[in-house]
């Protein structure tokens, strides 16, 4: 189902997690996903914040896939939705 809800608003994702911890904090995000085989100490950042924040937050199993998902050809550690 992640992958797929992703894939649904391609154009309104904001990819990677540097960019997605500036746009949670700009609180321009509504839902992140994150890959559980990317770096634990990058992507807890991500799942911290979105805890304080109360956005949710989606666990996937591949980073590759979660980029395919992007429309990109490398992997994606996190992934954040714009709010409409």
């Amino acid at each position: 189902m992640s992958y797929e809800k992703v894939m649904q608003v391609k154009s309104s994702v904001v990819i990677g997690t540097k960019q997605t911890l500036k746009a949670m904090k700009n609180g321009h995000i509504s839902e992140v996903f994150v890959a559980v085989d990317a770096d634990q100490h990058m992507i807890q950042k991500v799942t911290h914040l979105a805890e304080e924040l109360g956005i949710p937050c989606h666990h996937v199993d591949s980073k590759k896939k979660l980029g395919v998902a992007c429309g990109i050809e490398v992997g994606a550690a996190a992934v954040g939705i714009k709010q409409n």
